[in-house]
């Protein structure tokens, strides 16, 4: 059966290109133990890791002092594994009283790395993030791999399941590396755009307070801080777009002004 026209959500990149965008991205992390280890006398909670970074594959590497009882434990650990998760966080480049956009949670097993293969890991890192930390790779921190099991997404399109091929698989979103500065520049600078988007909004939402919100090259997204609580909008795109000047053209689309640059 067709869903009516109206009832039928926008367009917005899949799961798994979604997940690969949080996770491209780098934002904040914690990493726990899973409910099974955390049953188990010695375990601790959340754990903030001086340096995280997810691989094309999913995988996730992890740095930490060299005493910390994670590394001790995944040294300790049956077969050197240790079962852990890794919560990112993908949080909203704006100022909103509800920032988090969506979550996407790691599972899978904590390895220690010889010290050759930590160096060559870093090294590898180093080449698309430099960061000065992984200079103490080997000299007070300890450079350990999660091998991911299975992925979990949530955000504002639903919670997905996702399996690690399907992650490695996916893109990330063409503006992944943009998007940031580019909302913060409306927000700041453009105020008169946001208010011309805002016709876009559904009539009952439109007392309310109107953000950007988040960008993909399927749309863009708003929210509507209203005194009911916070509600998210999704504007559609005429068509998938992959850079600046097709973006700035919808942009124009969608305010009926053909004179908006993003400049």
């Amino acid at each position: 059966m067709t869903t009516p026209t109206s009832l039928r959500r926008p367009p917005a990149p899949n799961p798994a290109e979604r997940a690969k965008t949080i996770a491209t991205r780098n934002g904040p992390a914690t990493l726990t133990p899973t409910a099974e280890q955390r049953d188990q006398p010695g375990q601790y909670g959340r754990v903030i890791p001086e340096l995280h970074h997810v691989h094309t594959s999913g995988s996730v590497s992890i740095l930490l002092p060299d005493e910390h009882h994670l590394v001790k434990r995944a040294h300790e650990a049956q077969r050197g594994e240790l079962a852990v998760m890794v919560e990112l966080t993908d949080q909203a480049p704006v100022t909103l009283r509800e920032p988090i956009r969506g979550l996407l949670w790691i599972t899978g097993w904590l390895r220690p790395l010889s010290e050759v293969s930590a160096r060559a890991r870093a090294v590898s890192i180093a080449e698309t993030r430099p960061d000065e930390r992984l200079l103490d790779v080997g000299h007070g921190l300890t450079l350990l791999r999660l091998t991911p099991a299975s992925l979990v997404l949530a955000d504002a399109e639903g919670t997905h399941s996702l399996r690690p091929h399907m992650f490695s698989a996916a893109p990330p979103d063409p503006f992944h590396d943009y998007e940031a500065n580019w909302l913060r520049h409306l927000e700041t600078d453009h105020a008169d755009v946001v208010q011309q988007l805002a016709k876009h909004v559904p009539t009952e939402l439109r007392g309310g307070r109107i953000r950007p919100l988040g960008l993909d090259r399927y749309g863009l997204r708003l929210r509507v801080e209203a005194e009911t609580g916070d509600h998210d909008v999704r504007l559609a795109f005429s068509r998938p777009v992959e850079g600046p000047p097709q973006l700035a053209a919808e942009i124009r689309r969608l305010i009926g002004c053909p004179f908006f640059s993003e400049g």
